[in-house]
């Protein structure tokens, strides 16, 4: 039986990136058993992929303390394949009879060209969201409507990237409004456990919405997202999460990259034709010229950013998706 040691990213969204990465290799060996390892914040997302049979969180110990404790676990098993997007040595110390480690490409192509080519693709398959039954049926008892979903993720790691609380409320009136595209829609507000604090001023704008922050897990959310008529958020890991939902996702951005689409000046978004993207009048570098240090407390950029071009770009995303 053919075994894969796929070794995915640290974070959520990227993680979610280099799923079309393990999608391929399941694709051509349907019979393969796949352990996978990576950060502890998104590993629950792979745990209903084709061919997994263990997830391994990799916990930063040190300089390599976590390597080795990754290799104490890997190393007893023969692979077929090691996978390793994070372009450790692990891949080398170990039996495997191929080894595929990411490199930085110096070309500066697209981060999906890049990873297409570690397992000899043109191009990338998209990223996926895989979810069990259970995973499902519990989205479905935390979200009971027949009525479309407009699901929001106001929340990120980073305040300079985060649009106004109020925005996305007045956003979300116009959406659902009578007559609007969504009209009657229900609302639905994702965001993980500690993150309450920041949504509470779109929960207070919004008192009929659904708010699921902190209480779903991340396969749930993921559940959620393939029911959606519509997500809208931030760049965060929920919004590559809902890129990879297949349902139509707007993305907002300022003081970052990313761009879903085959030519991203940012190397790090999903193409996707479900996706687009509402960027403010600013460059992403223009907002991000700060130090390090500054950067780290820079309140929100996103205020040039008006709801009005939000709201054009999702019309205008639903009406492509409706097509």
């Amino acid at each position: 039986m053919k075994r894969l040691l796929f070794v995915t990213a640290t974070y959520i969204g990227d993680q979610v990136l280099t799923s079309g990465l393990l999608a391929a290799w399941a694709a051509r060996h349907p019979e393969g058993r796949v352990t996978v390892a990576g950060g502890a914040a998104g590993l629950s997302l792979f745990a209903a992929a084709p061919g997994v049979e263990r997830l391994i969180p990799i916990v930063k110990r040190g300089r390599i303390g976590h390597w080795l404790d990754l290799w104490r676990e890997t190393a007893g098993s023969a692979w077929h394949s090691v996978i390793d997007v994070r372009g450790s040595a692990l891949a080398y110390l170990l039996w495997a009879g191929r080894r595929r480690v990411f490199r930085p490409d110096a070309s500066a192509a697209h981060r999906t060209e890049c990873l297409a080519r570690l397992v000899d693709l043109p191009a990338l398959p998209r990223p996926l969201l895989w979810t069990a039954p259970e995973d499902q049926a519990e989205a479905d008892t935390l979200v009971v409507t027949d009525r479309p979903l407009l699901v929001l993720g106001p929340t990120g790691n980073w305040q300079a990237k985060i649009w106004p609380a109020e925005r996305f409320a007045e956003l979300a009136r116009r959406l659902i409004a009578p007559g609007a595209k969504l009209a009657g829609a229900r609302i639905v507000v994702l965001g993980a456990k500690g993150e309450e604090a920041m949504v509470a001023p779109l929960l207070t704008a919004l008192p009929e919405a659904l708010d699921l922050v902190g209480r779903a897990r991340l396969a749930v959310a993921a559940a959620i997202l393939k029911r959606a008529g519509l997500f809208v958020g931030n760049d965060s890991g929920l919004l590559y999460m809902a890129v990879a939902s297949g349902r139509p996702t707007l993305g907002l951005f300022g003081p970052t990259p990313g761009l879903f689409g085959p030519k991203s000046e940012g190397l790090l978004a999903p193409w996707a034709p479900n996706a687009a993207e509402a960027r403010t009048p600013e460059s992403w570098l223009t907002l991000t010229s700060a130090s390090a240090i500054e950067r780290g407390a820079m309140p929100s950029r996103m205020g040039t950013l008006t709801v009005d071009a939000v709201e054009r770009a999702a019309l205008h995303l639903l009406e492509r998706m409706s097509r």
